[in-house]
């Protein structure tokens, strides 16, 4: 049978107090309801369609990249009424109802709910909770079977003393979809449609009801305020923390990483604290992060080692090169093996060869650096010139003085040396020594200026 994801996100979410659609607060760096389409992306052939509303316009810009329908439910009027909004978008086989807000369900909790699913069958998805207040609860008769679902502001006592709950996550076949639907009703305390009344009518019609929980809770905890953001913002680092631990890599404290995007991993990888994880990023064997970095959409070879508070982002760290404390290295940056990059650099664009070093205190931005070369503290490549960008090449085995300067483009040969303090504004050749300063001047017997008293 085929399968339609029906993704709800049309509510406004007030208790978030934020002009932001509830849906598209950011839960590790990516949208609520991104993680719920990717999930339901990942099923087996699965068409999704997204209900909006609320922010419609921004929920659509947020998943434009996405492959889903979109659905506009116009008026709040409850689940069964957003699920009525995609159900002419539906096929024939068999539908899965989930929300844009409870973002860390799981594809193989999923694929178990919809095992079973048939003519004969539906599938929910139950938890069971220690406090339920607030949850609609799982009637069930005397045999064991559910009958119903009573949410918790029309339950009675004996109802609210059920602890398995519901979770909203549901199953079933699209023609027990477009027979139960109409016959719903908004006579009830929050005059809604519930799309849980269609448990009642299932059991009516001899329909079976196979009830199913998640792996963790967690799965199917939702968010309302930020608080609860918070918390599964952390629950999800947990389990990404333990995905890393499992696959051999050292996590010095798996409270204090965070992981916003998607990583692969070698062996014997050590990551100390504050470390965040952004994009995609390729760690290698024998890689060793410090504390408070943040790496993004950026490869780190074979046994490179970033020192603590250091900043990469679309940069390539070759085999053995090292880069910070304090290191900036920006989209463009490749670092051959060995190269080093000490504190207070910061590089964009720049290729540095094999054993490359500098030190501290540069800018290298659109510069190739030839092997060997030694840059001294405070070096700048001048490569913008209030329009354009130009590069700097320097070849193999060069001294490049502290505090100097290359105004691009320029080019400096293999072997040159650039005396501490120069401005390069014309080629130096293979070998050459390069001097551009200012002649220094001394005033013997010179009288510092003093103040003139006041008054």
């Amino acid at each position: 049978m085929t399968l339609d994801v029906v993704i709800l996100a049309a509510g406004q979410g007030t208790r978030m107090r934020s002009r932001t659609p509830k849906v598209l607060h950011p839960l590790a760096g990516r949208a609520l309801v991104r993680h719920v389409v990717d999930t339901a992306a990942g099923l087996d052939e699965a068409s999704v369609h997204v209900v909006v509303g609320h922010g419609a316009g921004a929920v659509r810009t947020s998943l434009a990249e996405c492959p889903v329908d979109f659905c506009e439910q116009t008026e709040q009027k409850g689940t069964g009424h957003a699920v009525a909004q995609a159900l002419p978008s539906v096929g024939e086989g068999k539908v899965l109802v989930l929300y844009g807000d409870v973002p860390l369900i799981q594809a193989k909790t999923l694929e178990g709910l919809l095992a079973g699913v048939d003519e004969q069958h539906m599938a929910l998805l139950t938890v069971t909770l220690d406090d339920p207040a607030g949850y609609g609860r799982i009637v069930r008769s005397d045999k064991g079977a559910v009958t119903a679902i009573v949410e918790h502001k029309d339950a009675d006592a004996g109802q609210r003393a059920i602890r398995e709950c519901n979770t909203g996550i549901m199953a079933m076949t699209a023609s027990q979809l477009r027979r139960w639907l109409p016959e719903l009703s908004a006579e009830n305390a929050q005059g809604e449609y519930y799309l849980t009344d269609v448990i009642a009518m299932a059991a009516a019609d001899g329909v079976e009801v196979l009830a199913a929980q998640p792996t963790s809770p967690v799965e199917v905890e939702g968010v309302n305020d930020r608080r609860q953001l918070a918390a599964l913002e952390r629950a999800y680092q947990r389990r990404q923390a333990e995905h890393l631990m499992s696959a051999g890599v050292t996590l010095a404290d798996p409270a204090r990483f965070d992981l916003r995007g998607e990583v692969t991993v070698g062996r014997d990888i050590q990551i100390d604290v504050n470390v965040i994880l952004e994009g995609h990023v390729t760690l290698e064997d024998d890689v060793v992060i410090g504390p408070n970095c943040v790496i993004r959409d950026s490869v780190l070879r074979r046994g490179a080692v970033v020192k603590a508070n250091s900043h990469l982002e679309g940069a390539e760290m070759g085999e053995e090169s090292d880069c910070g404390p304090f290191a900036r290295l920006r989209p463009g940056t490749r670092l051959g093996q060995k190269a080093h990059v000490g504190n207070f650099v910061e590089t964009k664009n720049a290729t540095l060869g094999e054993g490359v070093k500098a030190g501290h205190l540069s800018y290298l931005g659109d510069a190739e650096i030839g092997r060997d070369t030694n840059v001294g503290a405070g070096t700048i490549t001048c490569n913008y010139d209030g329009a354009n960008k130009h590069r700097t090449r320097i070849g193999e085995n060069v001294f490049v003085g502290s505090n100097s300067a290359l105004v691009a483009p320029v080019t400096v040969g293999n072997g040159a040396t650039i005396a501490a303090g120069s401005t390069i504004t014309r080629e130096v050749a293979d070998d050459e020594l390069a001097i551009a300063r200012s002649r220094q001047v001394t005033k013997p017997g010179w009288q510092r200026p003093v103040k003139t008293p006041k008054g």
